[in-house]
């Protein structure tokens, strides 16, 4: 349910995603109105898919969003969206936040697979995502973050990414960017004057066994395998296309 308060907009989303018994994946829950419309489209053999089809511009300033997806065991669920994400600049005043949670039981798979995240001149946005997966769960997660649009200096944004597999933590990283960043964000050890930063993290039972190797992709995108289940690229590149091409390769190298 959606509704505007005085500091912005409130929008939260949810989906729930179980085996409907006959080979495929049921949505008893989607649910989700204005800027975080949920879609269901085609499904792709057992796998049911859902896009985020925003209806409004945001988050601005002041916003707060909150998307939700649990996977229960023997589903199998993909989650796009149509349209990058484009952080404002508000009316109201303060940080904008989205925070996503994320849920995948045993013998479930979740692909978590969005457009860009836009940071645009004087939006201040905070994005955390959590993502609490079984011990037999597998996982493909993407995000990509664009510091300004073309030509444009970046807002402030800061990103924190949580995975846990069994109750145990495998990353738990901050990337903060932008006007009052700590000091070094573009410099040479972390965005080197880049604009668009991704990363690529998978989660499979199997890596727990056959870790996979560590390698640079590329000399902007790197592989490394996590303590536990899951493996993660990292890439930094010049713009949104160059950063989605060396992800796809690298998810490539994975499949």
């Amino acid at each position: 349910m959606d509704g505007v308060t005085g500091t912005g907009v409130r929008a939260d989303a949810r989906i729930v995603a179980r085996a409907d018994g006959r080979g495929g994946t049921a949505l008893p829950v989607l649910d989700g109105d204005g800027p975080l419309a949920l879609r269901r489209t085609r499904s792709a053999g057992r796998e049911a898919r859902v896009m985020v089809v925003g209806a409004m511009s945001g988050p601005l300033g002041g916003d707060r969003f909150s998307l939700t997806a649990s996977v229960a065991e023997g589903a199998r669920l993909h989650v796009g969206s149509a349209a990058a994400t484009l952080a404002l600049p508000g009316q109201a005043k303060g940080e904008a936040r989205y925070d996503v949670r994320l849920d995948v039981a045993d013998e479930a798979e979740l692909h978590w697979l969005p457009e860009q995240l836009i940071s645009a001149r004087g939006s201040d946005l905070r994005v955390t995502t959590r993502a609490e997966l079984a011990a037999g769960a597998r996982l493909v997660l993407r995000e990509e973050q664009v510091l300004g649009r073309t030509g444009e200096e970046p807002g402030r944004l800061t990103s924190r990414l949580t995975v846990r597999v069994a109750g145990r933590t495998v990353l738990d990283q901050q990337l903060a960017c932008g006007p009052g960043a700590p000091g070094g964000w573009d410099g040479p050890a972390v965005l080197a004057g880049r604009r668009a930063v991704g990363q690529l993290l998978v989660v499979r039972p199997e890596y727990a066994v056959r870790p996979v190797e560590p390698q640079m992709l590329d000399e902007c995108a790197a592989l490394t395998p996590l303590a536990g289940p899951a493996a993660l690229v990292t890439a930094v590149a010049s713009d949104a296309l160059r950063l989605r091409r060396l992800l796809d390769e690298a998810l490539g190298r994975l499949s």
